[in-house]
């Protein structure tokens, strides 16, 4: 399996810099206090709020690893005025049509930040490694689990305000 991209969105990298400071500031503390109470009241081996928040505080300390390491790794794309505007980059949102003429909207963003549900796919996903580059009016062909689809770009934009 090859590396995710390191690309993410302005509004993105800032959500997951607030995690991180949550985490650290805010989550962690509260935790560490608990498990010091906990530890407080006797015999750890028995007592549940200490042994959970242990367990909490390693999942905390874990995703701040990560969290620190992926934040230095990553590569803010801003949207702004592009030289081809008719060509899917990241951070584009894409209007796509299928063969029985249902439409769907997308915005490619970095495997950090996709959120299906709320239109927002990975570059690295199928769809979006078959958009990028493509031009207004292509068709592309996507190979999923469930067979090949096939997609008509209809609309790309850059709307900067649309960028979350």
């Amino acid at each position: 399996m090859s590396k995710p991209s390191d690309y993410i969105t302005r509004a993105g990298f800032l959500s997951l810099r607030s995690e991180l400071d949550w985490l650290w500031k805010e989550e962690r503390p509260k935790v560490t206090e608990a498990v010091a109470t906990a530890a407080a009241l006797g015999d750890r081996s028995e007592n549940a709020d200490y042994i959970y928040g242990k367990k909490r505080l390693r999942e905390i300390d874990r995703r701040i690893r990560f969290l620190t390491k992926r934040l230095d790794e990553l590569q803010v794309v801003d949207p702004g005025p592009r030289q081809d505007p008719d060509r899917v980059y990241f951070g584009a949102r894409v209007t796509l049509e299928d063969e029985e003429g249902a439409t769907v909207r997308y915005q490619l963003v970095g495997p950090d930040e996709f959120d299906a549900a709320a239109g927002r796919i990975s570059v690295d996903s199928p769809v979006g490694r078959a958009l990028m580059g493509r031009r207004l009016g292509d068709e592309v062909v996507v190979r999923r689990p469930r067979g090949e689809i096939v997609y008509s770009i209809e609309a790309i934009d850059y709307d900067e305000r649309e960028m979350r």
